[in-house]
């Protein structure tokens, strides 16, 4: 892997000389040599000293706050979006661009792992759901016994744990093999399912610890002052101190949102990814935030379309009525319910994952191209002239 900052190839091996080196006397100079197909991204790049249409490099703010539009109005677009700052509509149709490019592969990733995800959750609703005398005693009895409660709570803990583990690990998988596919649909270039496991399995581990981490972050951040305060007794002070850290973790949220893929994409480890992230949310914070929950508000529209209507179709196929789905009791998940339901979840996360992992990965381009200039970085590996007009 290059040391060199900027765009690389991970995994390529370092050039043997570098191209500013003068040549040998009596020896003509190398010619010029197109950039390897990047794969990825380094750390960040120094500033350039200039850009076109700015002369010695000036731009409002200096370049390390860039967070405006490029002074010229076209870009290349070897990929799926222009190489230049992103407009939210952009960023989500380069996530479905990427899709639509590459759906082979990103079929091919999403369905697995959401079919894998909806086969060991079916089998666990069943074993401890479906089958759960306890929890059907607590449907049926006001009035439980110590032990019925017992058994409700360990088949509950069961089902968490498994479905909890599964939906993590395919979470951690889909955002790690579609990362890559995105930073490659950036320029232009195809794919395949193997490539995307080979440069993305060397990460898994770090990124799982990173997925572990953000989440105990946020959890920190509410229960700490909760607990804090509940010591003073003060019910109104418990209060405040809930609403703070309710609002400290989702401002640590977003700071942190950017980490998986500069781990993916800058071979990072989990803490400097995390630093990573926060500096690149740093100043458009509030941006960053409208992005993420714009995309979370769009896949749980896009899920409920398409996995509402199939419960209902399951409570028809499985006998129990369209009311089922309503009353939602745990007796109705017989395999025939869960079977046809599944179908919907499979459907909805073949959908919902490329356009999840797909966002957040070009937000991160798009933070780096108006803060670090990635655009020209970009636009040489793709071996395109990062000024002409989009195609």
């Amino acid at each position: 892997m290059s040391d060199s900052p900027g765009w690389a190839s991970p995994g390529s091996p370092p050039p043997e000389n570098d191209r500013n080196d003068p040549a040998p006397a009596g020896q003509p100079a190398p010619a010029p040599q197109q950039p390897p197909a990047p794969q990825g991204w380094q750390a960040a790049p120094p500033p350039p000293p200039g850009r076109p249409g700015q002369p010695g490099g000036a731009a409002p703010g200096g370049w390390g706050g860039w967070s405006g539009w490029h002074p010229h109005t076209f870009a290349a677009k070897p990929g799926v979006i222009p190489l230049r700052p992103l407009g939210i509509g952009e960023i989500l149709d380069g996530a479905v661009s990427t899709a639509r490019a590459h759906w082979r592969t990103v079929l091919s990733i999403a369905l697995g792992i959401a079919i894998v995800t909806e086969l060991i959750s079916a089998v666990a609703m069943h074993t401890w759901i479906g089958d759960s005398s306890g929890i059907a005693a607590l449907e049926d009895n006001p009035n439980p016994t110590d032990e019925q409660i017992r058994d409700a709570l360990v088949d509950l803990t069961a089902l968490m744990s498994v479905t909890g583990v599964v939906a993590l690990l395919g979470s951690v998988l889909a955002t790690a093999m579609l990362t890559v596919v995105v930073s490659r649909a950036v320029l232009g270039r195809e794919v395949t399912i193997g490539e995307a496991w080979a440069d993305s399995r060397s990460r898994l581990a770090r990124l799982l610890g990173l997925v572990l981490l953000v989440p105990l972050i946020a959890i920190l951040a509410v229960t700490l002052p909760v607990l804090a305060a509940a010591l003073t007794g003060l019910v109104p002070l418990v209060v405040v101190a809930g609403a703070g850290g309710a609002a400290l973790a989702i401002w640590l949220w977003v700071r942190f949102s950017l980490a998986a893929p500069a781990l993916m994409l800058e071979r990072q480890g989990v803490v400097a990814a995390l630093r990573r992230s926060a500096k690149l949310v740093t100043g458009s914070w509030w941006r960053v935030f409208g992005v993420q929950v714009l995309v979370l508000l769009l896949i749980t529209v896009v899920g409920g379309i398409i996995e509402i209507p199939t419960s209902i179709l399951a409570g028809i196929a499985a006998g129990n009525g369209a009311d089922s789905f309503y009353e939602g009791s745990t007796t109705d998940l017989t395999w025939t319910y869960l079977a046809v339901a599944g179908v919907g979840s499979v459907i909805s996360g073949t959908i919902t994952l490329p356009i999840g992992a797909g966002v957040v990965a070009l937000l991160y381009i798009d933070q780096r191209i108006r803060r670090e200039a990635l655009d020209l970085e970009l636009a040489r590996a793709a071996g395109v002239d990062g000024q002409a007009r989009e195609s």
